[in-house]
């Protein structure tokens, strides 16, 4: 009977092993950054510090932490970034574990302690990396001044109904994946202090410059105007709640 358990054990262990590297060896398999940023962007412009990528390090009193849609690459955000810092605000993209924000939602806290000087925060993401945002700034309410979603919305379990955090849902028409409908769905989970804003012909990969995405549909307008139409939103938005 012992010996029966004992290869059981064994064979559950090897079963969880072979999911692991399963899982690991997926979750690597990421969406990088097309062609088309370098048409928008100097790379050299992308600066790495830790483990996250950073623009206007120096001169800013807002800070804005960006989680990165689910394996996809933080560089691919690096336009958005980059526009927003221009206006002023400081500007951080982890690199998050397995390539999946909410397994590192914590990351906010990391990046916030390294720089005390920053008077204001706001946290945000694309797709799960939107999730995951709200997931921090519903556990840690003192340390967020605001959360935006990209083409995200909440999950049930971090309603913000009961709140009146300031928060910006940017989504997109054409969105196969956060779909107009689920948007709708979910409205009962934001907060009494929500704006929303649809991006018209817009679609899901488009909140980041990576490409097409598997269940997508086929955007009507250019990921430079989806980019820039979400840079004048973000922006106004972050000034109301200055």
């Amino acid at each position: 009977m012992k010996r029966k358990l004992k290869y059981m054990l064994i064979g559950i262990i090897l079963l969880l092993v072979v999911l692991f590297l399963g899982f690991f060896t997926w979750s690597q398999q990421t969406y990088k950054p097309s062609s088309e940023l370098d048409t928008l962007l100097d790379k050299s412009e992308i600066q790495f510090e830790e483990d996250w990528i950073i623009f206007n390090q120096h001169s800013s009193n807002i800070g804005i932490v960006l989680y990165p849609g689910g394996k996809v690459e933080p560089e691919a955000y690096s336009y958005y970034g980059k526009q927003l810092a221009n206006k002023g605000y400081l500007v951080v993209i982890p690199k998050v574990r397995f390539n999946f924000a909410l397994f590192d939602s914590n990351k906010a806290t990391k990046i916030i302690e390294n720089y005390p000087s920053i008077g204001k925060w706001v946290i945000g993401g694309h797709s799960l990396g939107g999730v995951a945002a709200v997931k921090f700034a519903y556990e840690h309410p003192k340390k967020i001044d605001g959360v935006f979603l990209l083409g995200s919305y909440p999950s049930e379990g971090n309603d913000l109904s009961k709140t009146n955090t300031p928060i910006l849902s940017i989504y997109a028409e054409m969105d196969g994946l956060t779909t107009v409908e689920k948007i709708n769905e979910t409205k009962k989970f934001l907060s009494s202090n929500a704006t929303m804003h649809e991006i018209k012909g817009g679609n899901h990969g488009q909140f980041g410059v990576y490409g097409k995405q598997k269940g997508d549909n086929e955007a009507e307008i250019s990921v430079k105007k989806q980019q820039d139409e979400m840079v004048s939103v973000t922006s106004e938005w972050i000034k109301q709640i200055k």
